[in-house]
Parts: C-alpha cells; sequence; structure tokens
C-alpha cells in the first residue's frame, strides 16, 4: 500500500522551534517524528511514501537522502507546494493515486494498527475512513443553560467534555481526490463535506492506541514524557552507531 504524509505545514503554534526548523523534523526521543512515522509505516509493509512538503522543505529532503535505519524498504518521493494549498489540497499534486492509500499528518505518533484500520475500512466499503480517538475537554468556569426566557435551566460546575476527534490518520479511495478541487485552498474538513453532500460513504475507526499529536507545546512537552514511557510500543529503538 501507498501511504501519503502531510509534512509541509509551518507549524506555527510549536514556534520558535519551528521557526528555522520543520516540525516533522522536531525530536521526539532521540529521533525526528518523521522518522518515526515513516519507520512504523515500513514495519507494516508501506513500500511507497510520498512526502507532501512545503515550508522548509530543503531540510526533510537533505535529512532523507541519507539512508536512515528501518527505511531501507521505503521508496520516498515528494510533491512540493509552492504556495500552501491545503492539507486536503496537496492530494492534486500526488500523481498515480489509482489504489486505497494512507493518508497522515506528519506530527502524529500513533500504536494504531493501519492493517487493522485498512481492513475496516473496507469491510465498511467507505470512501474515507477517518481514525478517531475518544478525547475530554475540560471547561475551567460554570457552564449555564437558559430557556428562551433567559431563565436558568441548569448550571454546571467545570464539566469534563467528551467528543470524538479526528487523529490525523486516513485511509481513502482514490475517487475521493476527484472532490478537491484544483487551483484554490482546500482543508480536510472541507473535503469531508463534499463527499457528505456527495452522499459518499465518510466512516470512522473508533481507537484507543496510544496516540500523540505534537501539534502545541504543551501537546510536544507530554508527547516526551509519553513517548519514554511507552518507548517499545513506538517501534524499536535505532541501533548506536
Amino acid at each position: 500500500m501507498r501511504a501519503i504524509v502531510l509534512a509541509g505545514g509551518k507549524g506555527t503554534r510549536l514556534r520558535p522551534y519551528t521557526t528555522v526548523f520543520p516540525k516533522p523534523l522536531v525530536p521526539v526521543g532521540d529521533r525526528p517524528i518523521l522518522e518515526i512515522i515513516l519507520a512504523k509505516l515500513a514495519r507494516e509493509g508501506v513500500k511507497h511514501v510520498t512526502l507532501s512538503v512545503g515550508h522548509l522543505s530543503e531540510l526533510i529532503r537533505a535529512y532523507f537522502m541519507t539512508e536512515r535505519e528501518g527505511l531501507e524498504s521505503l521508496t520516498i518521493d515528494y510533491v512540493e507546494e509552492t504556495t500552501p494549498t491545503g492539507t486536503a489540497g496537496a492530494l492534486r499534486l500526488v500523481e498515480d493515486l489509482d489504489e486505497t492509500f494512507l493518508l497522515m499528518n506528519g506530527d502524529v505518533l500513533t500504536t494504531l494498527p493501519f492493517e487493522r484500520l485498512v481492513a475496516h475500512h473496507r469491510a465498511r466499503g467507505a470512501a474515507l475512513t477517518i481514525a478517531t480517538h475518544a478525547k475530554d475537554v475540560k471547561v475551567d468556569l460554570g457552564v449555564l443553560e437558559s430557556d428562551a426566557g433567559d431563565r436558568i435551566t441548569a448550571y454546571v460546575e467545570k464539566p469534563t467534555l467528551s467528543y470524538l476527534v479526528s487523529m490525523g490518520v486516513y485511509v481513502l479511495e482514490p475517487r475521493v481526490v476527484d472532490h478537491v478541487p484544483e487551483g484554490r485552498h482546500f482543508d480536510f474538513p472541507d473535503l469531508v463535506h463534499a463527499l457528505l453532500a456527495a452522499g459518499e460513504p465518510v466512516v470512522s475507526y473508533p481507537s484507543e492506541d496510544l496516540w500523540l499529536d505534537i501539534g502545541r507545546h504543551e501537546d510536544y512537552e507530554e508527547a516526551q514524557e509519553v513517548f519514554e514511557r511507552h518507548r517499545e510500543a513506538f517501534g524499536p529503538d535505532r541501533e548506536p552507531s
């Protein structure tokens, strides 16, 4: 199977780290996030990975010009955005998408077995499958409910709300790309809305696997701690040189 990894964002929420360094090369443990992602894809049998790059792409290309342990079986190629096209717009730049493929963000670490995700996608006959995770959000305020006459009907002090959120890992059929317009910015939520409007089946794959989204400073700090505690679950360590 082929995979596309979105590695072109500017990572503005992780500044100043990402001012001179692309977010996919920010280290977790002793390796860049992107190298850990690619090693997992290789272990699960993916042979061809396309990296969608943009911001500081020359640094990503230079890093993977050197053969990296665990990536020997991968063919890695690139599509480059000269101007940002959005999280789904980059799909228009990728050639030869003629079979089911994986798509994932370049700042996500997970122990999710991709084989199970793909099997679920095929069993449901989906055009798009989104790996999902339960996320609790703590509200640090008293939350009120009122009726049409402004009478308070409920008061909940500092509730915790639960949501089903995207893990940034997807399985797509090639026809999905037909719903991505050319020549304009198009994000992944836009694609989901376009598919739903067209009556295409979009399904969820609920996962309880480890999942680390390296989006913000606090996420990055937490990821370092979780990764160290569960290092074996994310794959074998690099052999010492």
